[in-house]
């Protein structure tokens, strides 16, 4: 019997099934359609599930939340035009914060590249600035090869998205070659036993050194042996935004906090009086060194696998270059028992108290809204330490990450390279796909969600157990309340009223309004885990925002 004509579409659909890719999100058009038409019939039960999105920027980033989840690549799947151009926001959120993702964009048959045909752009040149890895593929016969070089460029080093750009007639081709299956992928070592000598030594030395741990910190093998080691020596912690979860609930006696935005926060303090940083896995577009270093006097040294870029704020002594989890497993025999010096442990029990009591006095809400911390807190005692909870961009977020406490890597998601507006419901939904039989929650404001709320739909069709939680008041309020620090004034941050229940409900969700912390955890407490989507709308009153940004630092914890 004759063997079946395979197709350059079917070299991208098997390469993928090599890399083991368990889904991929995107929507079809008709310069891709082969290969979605061989992901749903011809490959189906066998290869990676393919998931339709409503948006192509919706599709890009439920792939970046596998690649921030995972580690390995998450594959978005798109058309020609405004298929590719929609992946842009996405693809540089990954690139900015260290997410794999493979995306692959069709286009125009090779003989209308350079013309005025429909749909005809340059898509490479488009995709450079926002990945890691950008080509378009012209011989069917390396398609595979592509797909290869791809997904590992995507993972390795500082973690981002690489593109794909595919013509019509490359997938419609008939081929001969065979998928490539991936390499095994290189092992780091740690750093060399120089350097994890010098920075043992520069810790026992120290009066008060201080472990600044960034996204590269959460990954789960770096966050158990940053925990093997915070059990064996005493060396206080402070989380970036991305960092969250890397301290374990029996290792909080070490944690001062998280720092982003505002330079106002206990960890700043904390950073502020240390005589040693210590970053690990620290990236500078998390909170640049410019806030947290502003008098350039720190004492830096790093533990990451690629070398830091190097600005007038950030200019470390040492740098420990391998794999992060090898060179702090190594480093513990060298600083095992160490004790910060008496003085510095009367400090730290002082900020200790400083993280434990209200940061500001409450503002009375106005009536039938609730408090931004009555509702961290209410939520708070619901959650769950194994659940995900994933975050928008907004004023809410700086509530959540200041606030709300995660004791697991990667279980509390926030966008803090790019802040990008649209994230939590994308991430949301794949959060869900990776984690079955747990209930994930998503935060967003009620101007941030219509960026992708078309997505609710998605998450309906696939029945997933999320709580979408939205902040609503009825402003672009992060926008709105800086402005008016700023200017005394706010300008076009005002939009109209959106029923979100009736919202939720049109696509087949569950919606409930809630106005007091009693009714929200009353409704929190009775969600079932089985649940599909349900959408909260919270009205919020945002009157404390401008006490985010105005504390200053007091005096007596520099």
């Amino acid at each position: 019997m004759k063997d079946k004509q395979r197709y350059g579409a079917d070299l991208i659909v098997d390469s993928l099934i090599n890399h083991n890719v368990k889904y991929v999100f995107g929507i079809p058009g008709a310069k891709i359609d082969r290969v979605f038409d061989i992901l749903d019939h011809e490959n189906k039960g066998k290869g990676p599930k393919m998931i339709v999105t409503r948006h192509e920027q919706g599709a890009a980033l439920m792939a970046q939340a596998v690649g921030r989840l995972t580690g390995e690549p998450g594959v978005a799947l798109v058309t020609s035009g405004p298929g590719v151009s929609n992946l842009a926001t996405a693809l540089v959120t990954a690139t900015s914060e260290g997410d794999a993702v493979l995306a692959i964009g069709g286009q125009v048959k090779r003989a209308d590249r350079l013309k005025r045909a429909h749909q005809s752009m340059d898509n490479v040149a488009m995709m450079q600035p926002a990945t890691k890895f950008s080509v378009e593929t012209l011989d069917p016969e390396v398609l595979s090869e592509t797909v290869a070089n791809a997904y590992r460029i995507a993972k390795q080093g500082r973690p981002g998205a690489t593109f794909i750009s595919v013509p019509q007639d490359v997938t419609d081709a008939p081929v001969e070659a065979k998928a490539i299956k991936p390499l095994s992928a290189p092992k780091m070592g740690n750093a060399s036993i120089d350097d994890i000598n010098y920075l043992a030594q520069a810790i026992k030395n120290a009066v008060l050194p201080v472990i600044l741990v960034g996204a590269g910190g959460s990954d789960a093998k770096v966050a158990e042996s940053l925990r093997n080691l915070l059990t064996h020596v005493s060396i206080p912690v402070v989380e970036t935004f991305q960092g969250a979860g890397v301290i374990s609930r029996d290792l909080e006696h070490t944690f001062f906090g998280r720092v982003g935005l505002f330079r106002n926060q206990p960890g700043d303090m904390l950073l502020k009086r240390a005589d040693l940083v210590i970053a690990v896995g620290y990236d500078p577009i998390e909170y640049e060194a410019r806030n947290w270093n502003a008098e350039i006097d720190s004492r830096i040294v790093v533990i990451d696998k690629q070398i830091s870029e190097i600005d007038t704020y950030f200019q470390p002594e040492r740098e420990l270059i391998g794999d992060i989890s090898s060179t702090l497993d190594s480093l513990l025999p060298a600083v095992r028992g160490y004790e910060v010096h008496d003085g510095s442990k009367e400090y730290l029990d002082g900020l200790k108290k400083l993280t434990q009591k209200p940061e500001f006095d409450i503002s009375t809400p106005e009536e039938g809204r609730m408090h931004p911390l009555d509702l961290v807190k209410t939520f708070q005692s619901v959650v769950k330490d194994d659940e995900t909870v994933t975050v928008d961009v907004g004023s809410l977020y700086i509530w959540m990450a200041r606030y709300f406490k995660s004791y697991e890597p990667r279980h509390l998601l926030f966008s803090n390279g790019m802040q990008t507006l649209g994230v939590a419901l994308p991430w949301a939904i794949t959060a869900a796909l990776l984690r079955p039989g747990k209930k994930v929650y998503s935060h967003s404001g009620d101007g941030g969600f219509l960026f992708t709320g078309q997505e609710l739909e998605t998450a309906v069709r696939l029945n997933l157990p999320i709580v979408h939680i939205i902040w609503n008041d009825g402003h672009y309020d992060m926008v709105k309340f800086q402005e008016e620090m700023k200017y005394g004034r706010s300008s076009a941050v005002d939009f109209g009223y959106v029923d979100y229940v009736k919202y939720a409900e049109s696509m087949g969700a569950k919606g409930i309004r809630v106005h007091s912390k009693e009714e929200l955890k009353e409704v929190l407490e009775n969600i079932p885990d089985t649940t599909g989507p349900i959408m909260i709308d919270v009205s919020l009153d945002y009157s404390d925002n401008s006490k985010l940004a105005d504390r200053l630092l007091l005096e007596e914890f520099y």
